[in-house]
């Protein structure tokens, strides 16, 4: 199986889970997803008083420079971890 293919199979395998993980995990989740699938920050920061979107945005600004291939591995590995 390909890396793009275990990584696929893990954003189906985390949507299984019990329990919702917490927000921290969360947020990792998104912001590797996103460097995974999008690369790079490639978005303004959002308004002063909106937090769950500057959460979001600091998250993925902090993959920033992370290879696609990287942010897939560790999606795949925080994935795991959490069965």
């Amino acid at each position: 199986m390909t890396t793009e293919e275990k990584f696929e199979a893990a954003k189906q395998k985390v949507l299984t889970l019990k329990e919702k993980p917490s927000n921290e995990v969360m947020l990792n989740l998104y912001g590797l997803n996103k460097q995974a699938t999008i690369g790079n920050l490639n978005v303004e920061p959002p308004k002063m008083f909106d937090f769950i979107a500057a959460a979001k945005y600091n998250v993925w600004k902090s993959k920033l420079g992370m290879s696609k291939e990287d942010a897939m591995n560790k999606y795949i590995e925080l994935v795991e971890s959490l069965f």
